[in-house]
């Protein structure tokens, strides 16, 4: 057993601790000045356990974010790990509560968690006297739960220094495997300008947007490829104003998820460019992939083999999975730098009223990340 892996068991309730106060610290994305409490409290906890460099980056919109820096190294590419404080849920809808090992509580799973384990892996190696070769930057964002806007271009000019990506996004429950793959995603706006006229008297006259809206969701299905991991998901659609009137506006929200980076550019131009069904009616789409696929390469598979033998001398067998959602991992991995995704604690029921994390978990989910930092960062 590591002396890693000791000295976080050793400090087990002060980990727990750790949760509990950014669990309590709640951040909903819409919410700035609750995200910059948040913000506080991550900032208190990394000066406390590890005294770093600390950069706030300050938002007007969303919350402020923070880049935490451990070691120097400057003559090295850097280690990069990447998390989010912000949260799906508003404040007082979830109520936190612990029954035995399993903590509950709003973003404790996605990703309280996942931040806890990193600033104790960093405080683990600081204790430890781990000399590092390369620094670690902790990069914490404010807006992952609502499209990374205002974050995106800190993310790709961090990723664009660094020569790993580790992210402690929640883990696969319940086994806690890490993801080595996760879809690509994309959002569509579809709007349709139809011929308004009176749905009795002069019917034949008009030009239903509606009706056209009905045939575009049909069409679109027809991208989906089971096989091939390509989804089309129409979510929200809006048009009309009355019964008997025919529809002159109608618009569809679309959701594309791709498992290939080589695929974004044939769905992309299959979405944009639509037929028209219902004469009279135009239609127009605006949109793009907004996340490429972090894909199973042979890189990142590595990076999983070196994490599975980490956990096998921690005494347990460490599994890998895929994702259907997309991280800000989409973003570095896009860059084609090795990322690999759901090193934060087991748990389960992300974006459910059920989330929460196994407490019992912590210690060793924090050793895995200290050792596979301490890897890399002397490579």
């Amino acid at each position: 057993m590591s002396k890693i892996l000791n000295y976080l068991k050793e400090h087990h309730f002060s980990i727990t601790e750790t949760l509990l106060k950014l669990t309590i610290a709640e951040s909903p994305s819409h919410s700035k000045a609750l995200v910059d409490q948040c913000g506080n409290v991550l900032r208190a906890e990394f000066e406390k356990l590890i005294g770093g460099s600390i950069e706030r980056i300050e938002k007007a919109e969303v919350g402020n974010q923070y880049k935490f820096t451990y070691g120097t190294g400057e003559e090295h590419e850097q280690v990069l790990v990447i998390g989010h404080m912000d949260t799906v849920w508003d404040r007082g809808a979830l109520p936190i509560r612990q029954e035995g090992n399993i903590l509950y509580g709003p973003g404790v799973f996605d990703m309280k968690g996942g931040l806890t384990v990193t600033l104790w892996a960093l405080k683990t190696l600081k204790e430890t006297g781990a000399d590092l070769k390369r620094k670690v930057t902790f990069l914490v964002t404010s807006d992952e739960e609502i499209g990374s806007d205002h974050s995106r271009e800190t993310i790709l000019e961090e990723a664009k220094k660094s020569s790993v990506v580790f992210v402690p996004e929640s883990s696969i429950g319940p086994d806690g495997a890490v993801k080595t793959e996760r879809k690509g995603a994309g959002q569509f706006l579809l709007e349709i300008e139809g011929i308004s006229a009176h749905a009795g008297i002069n019917a034949w006259d008009g030009a239903s947007a509606i009706e056209e809206l009905a045939h575009q969701i049909l069409d679109l299905k027809k991208i989906a490829n089971k096989e091939e991991g390509i989804s089309v998901n129409v979510g929200v659609i809006k048009g009309g104003t009355r019964c008997n009137v025919i529809a002159k506006e109608a618009t569809a929200e679309i959701d594309v998820r791709i498992t290939k980076k080589s695929q974004a550019e044939q769905l992309t131009e299959r979405v944009l460019n639509r037929p028209t069904f219902v004469e009279g009616t135009k239609t127009k789409v605006t949109g793009k992939i907004e996340r490429y696929p972090l894909e199973r390469t042979e890189a990142v598979f590595q990076l999983y083999e070196d994490l599975k033998e980490i956990a096998a001398h921690h005494g347990y067998d460490l599994r890998e999975g895929s994702s259907g959602g997309a991280s800000d991992g989409n973003f570095t991995a896009g860059l084609g730098i090795p990322t690999i995704d759901g090193l934060g604690p087991v748990g389960d029921g992300a974006h459910s009223e059920d989330e929460h994390v196994d407490l019992a978990n912590l210690p060793y989910r924090a050793a895995l990340l200290a050792e596979i930092i301490f890897k890399y960062a002397n490579k």
